[in-house]
């Protein structure tokens, strides 16, 4: 089975259970849903060299473990010390190890926006990425027609979300309405095999309109890699494994930081 349609099959029971124990106006009435978002896009917009999207990741299903230490208040204090533009959490449980409660803690100190990072294909999950302090969520291009991108986008905006919409190959390019979705996130993971390209955002950014905010996800670890997909005119960067690996996070983003100057 491919490993999306695994993830997704699990997203369906997870959705039907989250509708079993709560209802849209029952996340209205939380008090995260009710503070004003911060927004990334005006992050980028105000940001002379590429902006960084931090991520908080224990595990991936192709890594296993990736941080022995994990411990999302104490990297996400860094993070924000560090002055990134936003930071993701992953909230998928089974795959990758997360936890909505992640996002919710980190989101009462945050001092910059939070993406939350997981397989969303309903809008009980927009609501509850609002309701525990999301500042944009992620959708998956492979994981939704192009109906339900267009209403998940605008159930988000309608709430004071903003979308990261990703894509990881050039086929999913007429799902995307341009008008509406105007970040997007080039995953250079291969879904099928893991493999990873960074010619995968070299390629795509080519049928990319020029005032789309483009952001390059995974496989990024080093300067020469930041240099390899500059040509692509990105916008910002999201980066996981480099700095969840074991090691210094702090000389990590001091490193990113520098990588990331225009």
């Amino acid at each position: 089975m491919n490993f999306l349609v695994k993830i997704l099959e699990v997203k369906k029971e997870e959705v039907f259970s989250l509708k079993r124990s709560f209802t849209l106006d029952s996340f209205k009435g939380m008090e995260l849903y009710n503070k004003k978002t911060l927004s990334f896009i005006a992050e980028v917009e105000s940001n002379k060299n590429i902006s960084i999207i931090a991520e908080l990741k224990k595990a991936s299903p192709s890594k296993g473990i990736i941080n022995n230490n994990f411990n999302h208040i104490k990297i996400s204090t860094l993070y924000f010390s560090a002055g990134v533009n936003a930071v993701s959490i992953l909230t998928d449980k089974q795959f990758f190890q997360g936890e909505i409660k992640y996002l919710n803690e980190i989101a009462k100190y945050k001092k910059a926006p939070l993406l939350r990072k997981d397989f969303i294909i309903d809008e009980f999950q927009v609501f509850e990425a609002k309701a525990n302090g999301a500042d944009l969520v992620l959708l998956i291009c492979e994981a939704l027609s192009k109906n339900q991108i267009k209403d998940l986008t605008q159930t988000a905006a309608e709430i004071g979300l903003e979308v990261l919409l990703e894509m990881h190959s050039l086929n999913q390019l007429d799902k995307i309405d341009f008008n509406l979705n105007k970040l997007i996130g080039v995953n250079n993971r291969n879904l099928e095999d893991f493999s990873v390209d960074l010619n995968t955002t070299l390629n795509i950014s080519k049928s990319i309109p020029d005032e789309t905010i483009l952001v390059t996800e995974s496989g990024l670890h080093s300067k020469h890699d930041i240099d390899f997909i500059r040509p692509a005119g990105v916008d910002a960067i999201l980066v996981g494994e480099f700095l969840m690996k074991d090691g210094d996070i702090k000389s990590k983003l001091t490193k990113l930081k520098d990588w990331c100057k225009r």
